[in-house]
């Protein structure tokens, strides 16, 4: 990672006419750091179903992780984050086996040697009669039924990061949210993602439109303002 400093000033005495007093060190305003790139960020793979039930204890442990709303103290275990585990394990093992479905894990390798892993991204084609229709049903809108029956709609069921990638450098195309939601519709071409996010989720909410998503145009939605989720799509 490259750090830019601004350069230092010439230095005289104080109060020397045409002159700026050299500020101490601390004072001087400093570039913002940017996140790591591609080449010195994580490594992005998809796992089988076999991976993914071999590791559902991890996942689920990455999922409280990451979905919790105040960064804990390392090693504390919160007695609830013990059934938000166990119910993204329940939602993840009925997802695994929907047709087409694939997920992805991002790790890094740490000081010691050790992969950990520090986020992954999941979905599934669905069509009109297909995968998660339910949890849609009276969510999309009339003209992304014709694409459903295309076959040319993905769902992005979850995508789990840490809180630096939601908040640092969104918009990057090396952000970790980034590369995970695009290599997953970049093996469905042509496909469009979209996804549900509770309404009272304002954080998830905007780190979603910060990688791209869109609300579609009031003209086009299939459901009322009032109601608990919105739907989001990702062309």
């Amino acid at each position: 990672m490259t750090v830019h400093l601004p350069g230092s000033p010439a230095t005289t005495r104080p109060g020397s006419p045409g002159r700026h007093r050299t500020l101490p060190e601390e004072s001087r305003p400093q570039r913002r750091r940017q996140g790591a790139s591609p080449k010195e960020g994580e490594f992005v793979r998809p796992l089988t179903r076999r991976q993914v039930d071999d590791r559902m204890w991890e996942l689920g442990e990455l999922y409280a992780h990451t979905s919790s709303c105040e960064p804990g103290e390392p090693g504390i275990w919160d007695p609830s984050d013990q059934d938000r585990c166990a119910a993204f394990r329940r939602r993840l093992a009925d997802h695994v086996r929907r047709p087409g479905f694939e997920l992805l894990v991002a790790e890094a390798v740490g000081p010691s040697g050790a992969t950990a892993l520090t986020a992954c991204a999941y979905g599934f084609p669905v069509r009109g009669a297909g995968p998660w229709w339910q949890d849609l049903d009276g969510y999309l809108p009339e003209n992304l039924f014709r694409v459903a029956a295309l076959g040319r709609l993905f769902v992005i069921a979850d995508i789990l990061v840490e809180r630096r990638v939601r908040t640092q450098d969104q918009s990057r195309e090396w952000n970790l949210a980034r590369r995970l939601q695009k290599r997953l519709l970049g093996d469905h071409a042509g496909a469009l993602g979209v996804t549900l996010v509770e309404r009272g989720d304002v954080e998830a909410y905007r780190a979603l439109l910060a990688w791209g998503w869109r609300c579609l145009p009031a003209e086009a939605r299939g459901t009322s303002r009032f109601a608990s989720r919105r739907l989001l799509v990702l062309r």
